[in-house]
């Protein structure tokens, strides 16, 4: 028989895609003093995997990752997930769509988890409208992606930015029994 535990403390990741810096920013500020403090932000990286986010938001998209120092329960994901989405529709462009689109998710030892309204085999409901989707997984040594991986979470450099911010998690969680 299995016993309910608590789950392990995990590490809020905040997944940026803009086309003008001064958006990003701008949510950014907004993230930081929700979540914060933020303890690692990537450099842009050209978001030229798909081009779904083209009709809403124009062409010459960016991403950017941010994580942040304090650890959330892995329960709280939704919340997250309804706090972009509202911080979201604060930045609309005049056509009414979105100028940033926020994915929020976590890093756990094992995984890499996102947030999604959206259904799917491979998706479990976590509460609210929202859904767990297990992004990657790490299995010898390495984050490896699923058959749904989207395409750039499956490809360099996201998997190695998730994997410093992997040894950045186990280091804290480390720091933070030692205390």
């Amino acid at each position: 028989m299995s016993l309910p535990r608590p789950p392990k403390v995990v590490k809020l990741v905040l997944s940026f895609i803009f086309k003008e810096a001064k958006d990003f920013t701008a949510a950014l500020l907004e993230a930081d003093p929700q979540y914060g403090p933020m303890d690692f932000l990537s450099e842009p990286l050209p978001f030229n995997f798909t081009d779904y986010y083209e009709p809403e938001m124009g062409k010459g998209l960016w991403r950017r990752m941010a994580s942040f120092e304090p650890f959330i329960s892995p329960d709280q994901l939704p919340g997250v997930k309804l706090w972009t989405n509202a911080l979201e529709s604060r930045f609309l462009n005049e056509r009414g769509g979105r100028k940033v689109n926020i994915d929020p998710g976590y890093l756990a030892a094992a995984q890499f988890i996102l947030a999604t309204g959206k259904d799917y085999s491979h998706r479990l409901y976590l509460r609210d409208g929202i859904y767990g989707d297990l992004t990657l997984i790490f299995q010898k040594g390495a984050f490896t992606p699923l058959p749904w991986t989207y395409p750039d979470y499956a490809s360099q450099p996201l998997i190695g930015l998730l994997s410093i911010l992997r040894k950045r998690y186990l280091w804290q969680l480390k720091k933070q029994r030692a205390t």
